[in-house]
């Protein structure tokens, strides 16, 4: 009867940052700490590599990865671009036991630093999965069975001879009878397809470089009287309309080496971006018309010596005029929204080493009632409640090994899902669910 009632109570996670793209997990009879003996591991999975997160809808999981052609090896060095032919894959697993329902490959050249494998979580919607590769490969599929409805290869569409440095990373977003993407070039930084043809509706924005659109997710906030669909990518903060690409406003805000990672955070007439080298930008959002202006924009001496916060890929949480964020070097902090200061920092939650911590340590933060889940590049599910008093941690368990390489160490940098009252990550070997329901038998 148990596994009955959370079945019945159970939500999904069909996209990046869950049903409403916020990182909140709204699923009830989640336990309140891991037991002694640690969460139980419902299955396991082999899959190959790659950054992206799976999506979880219908009873049925959803996650892409990429394994070498026999033969083709991926530069010693991932800050180096290689030219490795791999082959993609979207794999459709069973949600009750983890076996795979169907998977849909296809040959694709690494050309990519950093080139593990896809970065991009699925997108499932009214019986589609919409899938995008590192290399600008976007699929949509029938959900059931995996048959491909429509396909579209975004760098020959778009004329885009080199693939951003660190590949198609900005997950598409869904609104209305729109699958927005972010492509790159000019006039063609954020395109509009119809979901259901793959033709396009609309195009705007310049940008370019190696970086192309950059790697952030679009996202829809509204403020001004109007919805607007927020992109941020190496040159500036921009709101459009996202039914017509219309631009409401832009905010220049040049980044160096193209990091726009975080998605852009909103809380009443505050809007916040974060980057590694460049710092903290706060933008006022009019309340009547869709403008905005800027708040406040803070920058510390170096990506060591910083202000404010440096994230590089984890997307802060913005709550109750506060700000809680990863930074450069894996300091999870605390700032003040309407001018940020910090409050506090703590390097428990990335596990970083040493006083002045590790480049790039990272954890992804996921709100579940009143404390938030942590999950670190070392594989670790933290509990732990954030305020402004500090940070309070109430549990934490090792779900999987990290298999990647950074900075000389092992990490793995994949944002995990939240659904039937269960946890779902990966790392380049497998990935695994793990149950986080209060109910026994579950």
């Amino acid at each position: 009867m148990a596994a009955v009632a959370s079945a019945a109570f159970a939500d999904d996670w069909p996209q990046w940052f869950g049903p409403k793209r916020d990182a909140v997990w709204r699923e009830t009879g989640i336990l309140e700490t891991f037991p002694p003996e640690g969460p139980k591991v419902r299955w396991r999975t082999p899959i190959g590599g790659g950054y992206a997160g799976p999506a979880v809808a219908g009873g049925r999981v959803y996650v892409t990865d990429r394994i070498l052609e026999a033969g083709a090896k991926d530069p010693g060095n991932p800050h180096v671009r290689g030219s490795a032919p791999s082959i993609e894959r979207v794999l459709c697993l069973n949600e009750a036991d983890g076996k795979i329902l169907w998977k849909h490959e296809y040959p694709c050249l690494y050309t990519v630093s950093y080139p593990a494998g896809p970065r991009t979580t699925p997108v499932v919607h009214e019986g589609k999965v919409y899938a995008l590769g590192a290399e600008g490969h976007l699929f949509c599929f029938e959900a059931e069975t995996g048959k491909v409805v429509w396909s579209r290869e975004l760098k020959k569409d778009y004329g885009i001879a080199t693939t951003a440095l660190w590949g198609f990373s900005s997950n598409p977003l869904i609104d209305g009878n729109r699958l927005i993407c972010m492509v790159g070039g000019k006039g063609t930084t954020v395109v509009a397809f119809d979901k259901e043809s793959g033709k396009e509706i609309w195009k705007a924005l310049d940008s370019g470089g190696q970086h192309l659109a950059g790697y952030s997710s679009p996202v829809i906030y509204e403020a001004g009287g109007k919805r607007q669909l927020i992109v941020w990518h190496p040159e500036a903060l921009c709101s459009l309309d996202p039914e017509t690409g219309k631009v409401y406003w832009q905010e220049p805000f040049a980044l160096q080496s193209g990091l726009a990672l975080a998605q852009p955070r909103k809380e009443g007439d505050q809007l916040f971006v974060t980057a590694f080298y460049n710092g903290s930008l706060m933008m006022r959002l009019d309340p009547t018309v869709p403008t905005a202006s800027v708040a406040w924009k803070r920058r510390g001496r170096s990506e060591r010596q910083t202000d404010a916060l440096h994230s590089i890929m984890s997307t802060p949480f913005f709550e109750g005029g506060h700000i809680y964020g990863v930074c450069s070097y894996g300091a999870l902090r605390c700032l003040k929204a309407d001018n940020g200061d910090r409050l506090w920092e703590t390097s428990k939650a990335t596990g970083a080493a040493g006083a002045d911590g590790d480049r790039w340590a990272n954890a992804f933060l996921v709100k579940q009632g009143d404390r938030f889940l942590l999950f670190n590049e070392k594989g670790e599910l933290i509990i732990a409640k954030l305020s402004p008093k500090g940070y309070e941690e109430i549990g934490r368990a090792r779900l999987l090994e990290p298999t990647g390489t950074a900075q000389r160490r092992a990490i793995v940098w994949s944002h995990p899902a939240f659904a039937n009252r269960s946890v779902y990550a990966r790392n380049d070997k497998e990935i695994v669910c793990v149950s986080m329901a209060k109910e026994i038998g579950r």
